[in-house]
């Protein structure tokens, strides 16, 4: 049996349909447990400035070569193994991991969106490392900032309805009736810019562009903020966002439970499309790490606010310590969560932030990946930010971890220390 889809085939076979159906009725076991109901309320009350216990996080995604390896997976055909795979690492989240992230009793899947580039091709060469995440080089195709800036133009934008309704309709026919389908799906990460302005023009570049080309460079950075712009208005007026206002990845390491979005409607609209307004807003500038305030300041954030205004509420940060602009991003008027990475004053943030910002620590990975499984470390770190910014609005995200160093259970045993710590700081369920 074969369900066609455009110019791709789905081969169905009893086998791989009998395993998924198996791990889609675990999904919804999982989803109906009585403890992602109360991680719900709480993560709804933390994004209202409710302080609550700490909500903690252990991303799955960047170890998945270790919780579910391939050679593991019982499906043949590769739709089922990736469908299989990321049903497998989701069990194992709730089995092994155990932290705050909620399973809905859904089957999500998204439209069929195409974003085109900028008119020239930036192409990633990565080292041979056997598919797993690491390092890569690329050869900037913008050369010169004064002159090859016309060969720019709007990314192009397209949706294939037809497809994504077959898509749907192949996900309802084999496993609607074990859990609801939905579309619901996000199309970008960042609304940051300035990962988009250094695969065009490089690194090294966009720093001495600052001094050596700075009227070309707010070209520039105004053309990226331009162009993202239109792809809002695209995906507004083409009816294509939605919501992220539950379980979604929003942030850079959060949950976007929130009572506050979508936004009231003022207008006599009948439709219930999404807008922009809706919606959460991730934007960051890891890229510029190395650049001054004064010249974020002149270069990048005035780029980002009017995009990031666009949106209903916002999470601004990565792993750039942002405790240096501080007095830059409180500007954002929507503001809502803030990344406290690694490399943060943790001190000097969490008095800036106060209760009117959700704290939202990314521990060093760093503590679980290496040979050695510190757990006083790993304690005290947790300590550390409970001293400083107990009290408030604070969730953990271990997150951009590569490697358990081949001991998979090692995420759950950070979160059981974690909650241990919580605990003596008197946080309850």
């Amino acid at each position: 049996m074969g369900w066609r889809r455009m110019t791709t085939e789905w081969h169905v076979n009893h086998h791989d349909l009998e395993i998924l159906r198996a791990l889609f009725r675990r999904k919804r076991d999982i989803a109906h447990a009585s403890v992602m109901e109360e991680r719900k309320q709480h993560w709804l009350r933390l994004a209202a400035l409710d302080p609550v216990r700490p909500m903690i996080l252990a991303e799955t995604g960047g170890v998945i070569d270790e919780l579910v390896p391939l050679s593991s997976l019982q499906c043949r055909e590769p739709w089922a193994r990736s469908m299989e795979r990321g049903l497998r690492e989701l069990i194992f989240r709730y089995d092994c991991v155990g932290d705050d992230y909620v399973v809905e009793p859904w089957i999500q899947y998204g439209w069929d969106v195409t974003i085109g580039d900028f008119g020239v091709t930036t192409e990633l060469v990565r080292g041979a490392n056997e598919g797993r995440l690491g390092s890569y080089t690329w050869d900037p195709p913008i050369k010169d900032l004064e002159r090859d800036l016309d060969k720019l133009h709007f990314r192009a934008l397209s949706v294939d309805r037809e497809a994504t309704m077959e898509w749907g309709a192949f996900l309802e026919e084999h496993f609607g009736d074990i859990l609801p389908v939905r579309r619901r799906a996000g199309y970008w990460w960042t609304a940051g810019l300035t990962w988009s302005l250094i695969n065009l023009i490089g690194l090294e570049t966009m720093m001495l562009a600052m001094y050596d080309h700075p009227q070309a460079l707010h070209r520039l950075m105004a053309f990226l903020r331009d162009d993202f712009l239109n792809m809002l208005e695209w995906f507004e007026q083409e009816e294509l966002l939605s919501l992220n206002n539950e379980n979604d990845y929003t942030g850079s390491g959060t949950q976007g439970w929130t009572r506050e979005l979508p936004q009231k409607r003022t207008d006599d609209a009948v439709r219930d499309a999404v807008r922009v307004r809706d919606i959460w807003c991730l934007s960051e500038s890891q890229e510029t790490v190395g650049v001054s305030p004064a010249m974020f300041e002149e270069f990048i954030f005035p780029y980002q606010l009017p995009v990031i205004s666009r949106f209903g509420l916002s999470y601004y940060g990565c792993c750039e310590p942002v405790h240096t602009r501080w007095h830059i991003i409180k500007r954002i008027p929507n503001l809502r969560r803030v990344s406290v990475s690694p490399w943060c004053n943790e001190e000097k943030l969490a008095s800036e932030l106060g209760g009117d910002y959700i704290f939202c620590r990314k521990p060093n990975p760093a503590l679980i990946s290496t040979g050695r499984f510190d757990e006083a470390a790993i304690r005290e770190d947790v300590r550390t930010t409970l001293r400083i910014a107990g009290g408030g609005c604070l969730e953990f995200a271990m997150k951009d971890v590569h490697t358990l160093a081949g001991d998979p259970l090692r995420l759950g045993r950070w979160v059981t220390l974690a909650r241990d710590v919580c605990a003596e700081f008197g946080y309850t369920e």
